[in-house]
């Protein structure tokens, strides 16, 4: 299916127009955010535990030590929810009340897992480093074992999701529209500076045309 149904759960109830739940939307925020948040229950005490995440198709992906608590939980079969949030602008209005944010968010749902085989984690690794940086694994020295028995990788089919995305200028209400205030957008972004070489590299090391493209005037 191209479109999650909604439960009570991932229904957006706040300003439900925002809300949306095909796939495409979904897996665009969660491709363009660089930094997931990990909800789950500990017994009687929920954590949230920020973290780097990919996506396969169907299926999100996050790393971390194989003494991790989180993972450990997550692999026991405990239910997670895993959202993304790109703040896009601050949106300043008329009134305190009515100031507010341009963002897109999404919010997925499921059941993670541990990937046990050697062969499974260094695929899924493969996935995250090039996801950043397209193919730079392949430049790279092999990872050594005692690096892979450290890192444990858990993936979760996503079973559920919603996205609810704020965009456009201030909503301000009729009556404040004769007020002497500015209101606008304020556009946020986030933008890659010039690399920084490694003051360690050997000398001869030129920098690889992915991150040379960072430098260039803009």
């Amino acid at each position: 299916m191209d479109t999650f149904t909604p439960t009570p759960i991932s229904k957006v109830k706040r300003h439900p127009e925002r809300g949306a739940y095909d796939r495409d939307t979904v897996y665009a925020i969660l491709d363009a955010g660089l930094v997931c948040h990990v909800g789950y229950a500990l017994g009687d005490q929920p954590l949230v535990t920020p973290t780097i995440h990919w996506r396969e198709a169907d299926r999100l992906y996050w790393h971390g030590s194989a003494a991790s608590r989180m993972l450990e939980t997550l692999a026991a079969g405990v239910k997670a929810c895993v959202t993304v949030t790109i703040v896009d602008g601050l949106v300043v209005a008329r009134s305190a009340f009515t100031h507010s944010m341009n963002y897109r968010s999404a919010m997925v749902f499921g059941t993670a897992r541990l990937l046990e085989t050697r062969e499974a984690k260094l695929q899924a690794l493969q996935h995250l480093i090039d996801r950043l940086y397209p193919g730079r694994w392949a430049n790279l020295r092999a990872p050594l074992e005692k690096e892979i028995k450290a890192t444990s990788v858990i993936a979760m089919p996503i079973a559920e999701a919603s996205a609810k995305i704020r965009k456009g200028p201030p909503l301000d209400y009729d009556y404040d529209m004769g007020e002497k205030v500015w209101g606008g957008v304020i556009p946020l972004a986030l933008t890659p500076g010039a690399p920084v070489a490694d003051p360690k590299n050997l000398p001869g090391i030129a920098m690889p045309e992915m991150f040379a493209r960072y430098a260039l005037p803009r």
